[in-house]
Order: C-alpha cells, then structure tokens, then sequence
C-alpha cells in the first residue's frame, strides 16, 4: 500500500509538471497573438481637441492606444502617424478634463510603404496632376491601387528576373572571352561571335530597360491629396500607398476581412520588392531555408558519428573521450560557434575557394564573405552533438538478439547494420532532427557574424541559374525580431511587430517539429513489430 501511495504521488507530481509546461506554453502563444495580432486589426480612428494646462487647444487624429485620469488632468497615448510631416508619430498629451472626441466615419488610414500610417481626409485624386471624377471615389481610388500595385509587380519581375537573367548571360559569356583570351585561343572570329551575342544582348537588356522606365512613370502618374487633422494638405502618390481604409465607417464582416488580408500581406510581403515595411516573406524563407540545408548536412554527420560510437568503437579511451568531448560540446555558447564559423568556414576556406575558383572577382569576395552556406554549416556544428546523442541513444535501444539472428542468419555486419539497425533507430534520428530544429531555427546570435542580414536585396533562390545561391546573404526571423526591438528608430510602431514576428517564428518552428514528429510517429508504428 505505500508503495501504491508512493507511485500515485509520482504519477501527480509528473502529471502537475506536464500540466504547468502546457499552460505555460499556452499562456506564451496567447500573450504572442494577443499583443501580435493587434497590428492587423482595423483600429478606429478618434479626433481629439485636447485643452492641455498651459497653452492653446490642440486637435489630433489618430488611434488611441491609452487614456487615464491623473487628478485634473488626463493623460492620453495616441498613434498620429504623418511620420514623415508630422513627426513623431506617436504622441503623450495632456488634458484640462476629458479631451472633446469625436469619430468621423469619413476619416481615412493610409498604409504606405515607408514613413507608416497616415491619417486624414481623401480630398481628390489626381492623374498627371488632374482631378479624376466619379461617382464612387473610394471604389476608384482602389481600382487605381489594384492598377498601381499590378504595375508595380510587373517592374518588380522585369527587374528581378529577366533583367537578372541578362545580366547573368553577360557576364558568362564575358567569363568564356576572357578564359579563351588567357588559353590564346580567342580566334577573329570568336570575337566576332562575342560581339554579335554582346550586343544582341544589350538591345535586349536596353528594351528592358525601356519597359521598366514606362512602368514605373505609369506607376508614378496617379496621387491623391490628403488633408490632415490642421487642415494642410499632402500630395501622397499612389505608388507608396499599400492599402486605404475608413476604419470608423468599417462592420464586423470588413473588419474581419481586412484582418486576414493584412495578416496575408504581413506573411507574403517583402519590403525589397516594393511591399511595406514590415513585410516578414524573406525573413521566412531564409529562416526555413536554412533550417532544411542545415538539416541535410547535420543529419548525415550526426548519424555516421553515433554509428561509429556505438556499433564499430570498441569501450576504451579513445571512445569515452570523444563521447565527453561531444556533451562538452552541446555547453559550448552559441556566439563561440558564430566566432569559429567566421574564422574558420568565412575567412578560411572561403577565402581559398575565391583564390581558387574565383580570382577574376577579386578583391570582391564571392565565398570568402557572409552567406548562407556558412550560416547552415555553422549551425549544423552547433546541433550536431544533439543528433549524436539521440542517435546513440536510439541504437543502444535496439535489442542485440536482433543483431545476433541477421548475423546468424549470414548477414555481415554491414548489411545488419543498413537494413536491420538503422531502420529501428529512424525514430530515435528524427528525436535529434527535432531537437535540432528546435534549437537552430531560433539562434540569433551566430547568424549575425556568419550570413545574416537587417535587409537583403535578393533572395537566395531565383530564376538565374544555379537558382540556389549558397554565396548570398539571407533574412532571418530571429534576427528581424533582434532588430525590431532593439534597432528600431520607432520602436512604438514596431512593438505589436515584434510579438507578431515572435509568434510567426514559434509557428514555423511548431510545424517543422509536429512534421518531424509524425514522421517518427508513423516510422515508430512501421517497425515496431520488429522488436517483439
């Protein structure tokens, strides 16, 4: 009976520690999405006549993010926008009494895609500097955006893409002209094929260019005038706005609606490409980017090291000691990883390889600088002791007898080991690719010295061959957060930012996990069978 009583305290005990990590957990994704989420939602829109304790009145427009009483007076915390007319954008006023507030419902919010919010009344729209007319002047000024935004893609691909592709073009055949020159086997008539492709070209590339200067004058021509709360008015071309809304006169239904549209525009945007500041889309694709190529080199390693250990050492000095030098190495300090990764992966064996392979582009280096290749090797350094020991821990499972009837059975060692261990042990390797995961998609620190970057102009995959750009530079989630907090010039704009961000990267890093897991779910029940 205490024995009884004894495992039934254990069994709470276990039971109450579960239940505490769950609520914790729980408790962080509500705190993320609660403070994240509020960003995306349409705030209405107060007009304030604030009579402060000394001095004339003052009107403001904009969203109050908070309002008290202290004594007399009250304190209010409002979000004016108008950050590039009207800064700051956020502001601290006090009132003798509560402020005169009203709500027009023809107050309109413009997301631009620099300089933030701005507040005020749509006056007119204007094309070449010419008034436009029309029934329905808020279902024109978005046929015009949707214009605008189309126009704006299709210079976005030119530029991108087929421009890329050109240039690329190039500089290959200009690479194949100089190599031929150094052999000395560049003929008459090489150089005459040279210069009928180099300048059939650049006919092509100047057409090109053509093209993207008329879209982006047609881009340029529409603007439309906004007047703000003190009665001036401000020339704002289309071409800079992202979205317009008159959040006063919004229902439940178009709130909810452009809730979702602006969290789609926060996911799928990307600043580079014309999209608003805070769009996250290269930000997440360098994250998960780095995450698989991480992955597909640790993996490996990690498993070839814990067969080793386990199936091939013999128990001696030399084993116990790389197995001590393994757990040592899962303490070592993340930024220690960053530090060699920049001296030894950076500098020095990307510095070869430019001496080697990439002379003609000396002194600027191609390898021999920051780039995702040497973030996802620095990375897969710093995880590997956890594959290696999840790994080995999952062989030291598999039961002997197992080894024992394949060997008996006139199988080698080689063969038991391919097609009966390692089989058994794919649960026990994708427990080490979680942890992994887990651990690399949210470093910060390392990334910062060997790849990472506030804003990249590219992103690492395109459509210029090889496509895959190991040499580039990427975004990171971890790092936009670190930026986002701490770098920031309006970090009040950028607080709801950061929670967002935050949630978005604990999202990224659940789903990678819950894939891996039911990997190792469906492995585990596959081979189970095979243990009894």
């Amino acid at each position: 009976m205490k024995a009884m009583r004894q495992n039934d305290r254990w069994r709470w005990l276990t039971a109450g520690a579960v239940a505490v990590c769950l609520l914790a957990f729980t408790l962080l994704i509500g705190l993320l999405a609660w403070q994240g989420m509020r960003a995306f939602w349409p705030q209405p829109v107060d007009q304030y006549l604030f009579q402060p304790p000394e001095g004339s009145a003052v009107m403001v427009l904009g969203e109050t993010l908070h309002k008290q009483p202290q004594g007399e007076q009250w304190r209010y915390v409002v979000k004016t926008g108008n950050r590039d007319f009207a800064a700051p954008d956020f502001r601290v006023l006090y009132s003798q009494g509560a402020a005169k507030t009203r709500r027009p419902a023809d107050a309109m919010v413009l997301q631009r895609r620099s300089g933030g919010n701005a507040y005020g009344w749509l006056i007119e729209l204007r094309e070449d500097n010419e008034v436009l007319t029309a029934r329905d002047r808020d279902a024109l000024l978005q046929q015009r955006l949707v214009q605008v935004h189309e126009q704006l893609r299709q210079a976005s691909h030119i530029r991108r893409v087929q421009m890329a592709r050109l240039n690329a073009q190039l500089e290959s055949l200009q690479q194949q002209a100089d190599e031929q020159r150094q052999r000395g086997t560049f003929t008459l008539q090489d150089q005459s094929e040279f210069d009928a492709n180099s300048v059939a070209l650049q006919r092509r590339f100047s057409a090109l260019a053509q093209q993207l200067t008329h879209l982006q004058h047609e881009s340029e021509r529409d603007t439309l005038v906004l007047r703000d709360v003190q009665g001036q008015d401000h020339i704002i071309p289309l071409a800079q706005v992202v979205d317009a809304w008159y959040p006063n006169a919004m229902s439940f239904g178009q709130k909810l609606q452009h809730f979702f549209s602006q969290i789609w525009q926060f996911v799928s945007d990307s600043p580079t490409s014309g999209g608003g500041e805070s769009g996250a889309f290269p930000a997440i694709f360098g994250t998960v980017l780095m995450v698989l190529l991480m992955s597909i080199i640790v993996m490996p390693l990690g498993v070839v090291a814990a067969v080793w250990l386990h199936e091939y050492a013999g128990r001696n000095a030399l084993t116990r000691l790389v197995r001590i030098a393994v757990v040592n190495l899962a303490g070592v300090p993340s930024i220690v990883y960053g530090v060699f990764g920049l001296g030894f992966f950076v500098w020095l064996i990307g510095g070869t390889i430019d001496q080697l392979f990439f002379s003609r582009a000396l002194p600027n280096p191609t390898y021999g600088t920051p780039g995702l290749l040497w973030a996802a090797l620095t990375l897969a350094l710093l995880t590997l002791p956890v594959v290696i020991v999840a790994t080995e821990e999952g062989l030291s499972r598999i039961p002997d007898n197992l080894r024992q009837g394949s060997l008996a059975l006139g199988a080698t060692q080689a063969e038991t080991l391919w097609r009966v261990v390692l089989p058994l042990a794919v649960p026990a390797m994708l427990t080490g690719l979680i942890l992994a995961v887990a651990r690399a998609a949210g470093e910060t620190a390392p990334l910062m010295l060997v790849g990472v970057v506030k804003m990249a102009p590219e992103l690492p995959v395109d459509a210029v061959f090889p496509y895959l750009h190991l040499d580039r530079k990427f975004m990171h989630l971890g790092f936009q957060i670190y930026d986002l907090a701490f770098q920031s010039p309006n970090i009040d704009a950028d607080r709801p930012l950061v929670y967002a961000t935050a949630l978005l990267l604990v999202v990224i890093i659940l789903s990678l996990n819950l894939l891996a897991m039911a990997l190792r779910h469906r492995l585990r029940e596959r081979y189970r069978l095979m243990t009894h």
